[in-house]
């Protein structure tokens, strides 16, 4: 990867990052598991970061009420899969960027064989199930997973599985989360924007060893009244 060029020139000016994050960046697999509201904003700004390798993992396909804050998706493409959507529009951002597609669920059959040729997982699904999954497997192979989700108004970030840390069990409990299920919210369409993007600055930290990360530590925000807070776990 050439470095010198006018790309990454504001990484390049910042110590924390500099040439030696960057290589690190471009030598990155990362696997986002989910491509919707907060899937659009990581892979955005990962693949504008200039990560190497990134895995898209998605069944669903494109629909109209995805468009309020879907921001990788385009009208035209309403009914078609997520994943080939995503992976044109970040090559067309990147052309560097290598894609994999997955058009289809991690389920207990895949994951084993999927999560362990990435270095870190990304959390943009929307159900307990599939996180207690990346949970199992990530901790199992000892593969940093960061963990977000969004509801009406409020957000929240963490990072599992590094050294002294905790896994989203430790948070959430199967039992309880069993008792917290009920039918879909509305969300604001700017919500998963600004977690997304949080849950991407946690991915170039950690892989670029800046910074301090969201270890045994659970940030929260509620956009009604801009609060946010960060609870030990």
């Amino acid at each position: 990867m050439e470095l010198k060029d006018s790309r990454y020139a504001r990484h390049l000016l910042l110590p924390e990052i500099g040439e030696a994050g960057q290589k690190k960046l471009s030598a990155a697999k990362v696997l986002l598991v989910g491509v919707g509201g907060l899937g659009s904003p990581i892979a955005l700004y990962l693949a504008a970061a200039g990560v190497g390798r990134l895995g898209l993992m998605d069944d669903d396909v494109v629909s109209e009420s995805n468009l309020q804050r879907q921001v990788l998706y385009k009208e035209e493409e309403v009914g078609l899969p997520k994943v080939v959507c995503a992976s044109r529009r970040l090559k067309e951002l990147n052309s560097r960027l290598e894609v994999d597609i997955y058009p289809f669920r991690l389920e207990k059959e895949n994951a084993l064989d999927i999560i362990p040729r990435y270095d870190l997982v990304i959390d943009g699904c929307d159900n307990f199930q599939t996180r207690y999954l990346v949970s199992d497997v990530t901790s199992q192979a000892h593969i940093p997973y960061i963990y977000g989700a969004i509801r009406e108004f409020d957000g929240q970030v963490s990072v599992f599985n590094l050294p002294g840390g905790c896994t989203y069990r430790d948070l959430f409990p199967e039992a309880e989360t069993i008792e917290m299920e009920e039918p879909a919210k509305g969300v604001l369409g700017v919500l998963p924007g600004i977690v997304g993007c949080v849950e991407a600055a946690e991915a170039i930290k950690l892989i670029v060893g800046c910074g301090d990360l969201l270890n045994r530590r659970l940030w929260t925000i509620d956009l009604l009244t801009l609060q946010s807070c960060m609870v030990d776990i």
